[in-house]
């Protein structure tokens, strides 16, 4: 960030100093091209006005390279002051989420359990709500340990990664949200080629679940499941046939707390762009083929 906030200092700088040297160039052109006139065309005019503008542009840039370098050392000092409070106060926000997970993680599980505990016990006419209770801490521990995760830097030590074939991922997990979709009227087509990744597998299919949970909320009558060989990578592919993603929204879907609709906890896509960048890869969404959204993760293969 601090690099490329410094880049685009630099970079400025050296545009406006680039016009500024041509400038000074084509001004003392003119100028000798002035004072040798009424014998430019013989050449000993000609080696001497190549002599002259040589050390012109010699001069230029024996000013312009040192002051690039001393910019460039500026542009960096400047842009990690710019940025400082920002980054602290990002580490704070991580180390407020992962505080606040790590204590909230108890709590939960003990009102689910006690829930759980009392519930034979209780009037008939309770039984649902005691498993509502249970539900209810169970679905805040799970968004508990997605803040959890999203508070730490997405690297793949991690993770625990194996080679994994992303097709029978996504057979797997597809087969889970049949009977749901079919609730709704809405088939899931699996098109999964086999393409092996290093992952983590637990991960990956956190990953596909929180697509496919996404892709319910938005379908209108069809799911496509389909993952392939894409030169060095694989790509793991969940689309839908609702509305497609605006483009000035299609960066901002995938951050913490961005959600599309009301029923989203705002966590889940952000989660899936965390996984995939822990696996070196990326998250993105794009115009299905169809029309829809078609939500793409990129992943390095493993060459067979």
């Amino acid at each position: 960030m601090i690099a490329r906030l410094a880049l685009r200092y630099l970079l400025v700088f050296a545009i406006v100093l680039a016009l500024l040297s041509a400038g000074a160039y084509v001004f003392m052109s003119r100028e000798y091209l002035a004072l040798l006139q009424p014998a430019i065309g013989t050449p000993e005019a000609a080696v001497a006005y190549r002599k002259a503008m040589t050390a012109v542009l010699l001069t230029i840039l024996s000013f312009d390279l040192p002051l690039l370098a001393i910019v460039g050392g500026a542009s960096w000092l400047l842009a990690r002051s710019s940025l400082a409070p920002l980054i602290a106060a990002r580490e704070r926000e991580r180390e407020f989420a992962a505080d606040a997970a790590h204590r909230l993680r108890s709590p939960l599980a003990t009102i689910a359990a006690v829930s759980q505990a009392a519930k034979p016990d209780a009037p008939e006419r309770y039984a649902q709500d005691f498993d509502t209770i249970t539900q209810a801490a169970l679905d805040a521990s799970q968004t508990v340990g997605e803040l959890l995760t999203l508070s730490r830097p997405a690297v793949s030590r991690l993770l625990q990664l194996e080679p994994v074939d992303v097709a029978v991922l996504a057979r797997s997990i597809s087969k889970e949200f049949e009977a749901r979709a079919a609730q709704r009227g809405l088939a899931i087509d699996n098109r999964a080629q086999s393409a092996i990744v290093n992952g983590d597998e637990h991960r990956l299919r956190e990953l596909l679940r929180n697509l496919l949970e996404n892709a319910l909320r938005h379908a209108r009558t069809r799911i496509v499941v389909d993952s392939h060989k894409n030169g060095r990578s694989v790509d793991l592919i969940v689309s839908n046939d609702g509305e497609a993603v605006d483009g000035a929204y299609r960066e901002r879907i995938f951050e913490r707390a961005v959600s599309a609709d009301a029923q989203g906890s705002g966590l889940g896509l952000a989660l899936v762009k965390w996984i995939a960048r822990a696996h070196e890869g990326d998250a993105f969404v794009r115009d299905g083929q169809a029309g829809g959204a078609e939500f793409v993760v990129r992943l390095p293969s493993i060459e067979e």
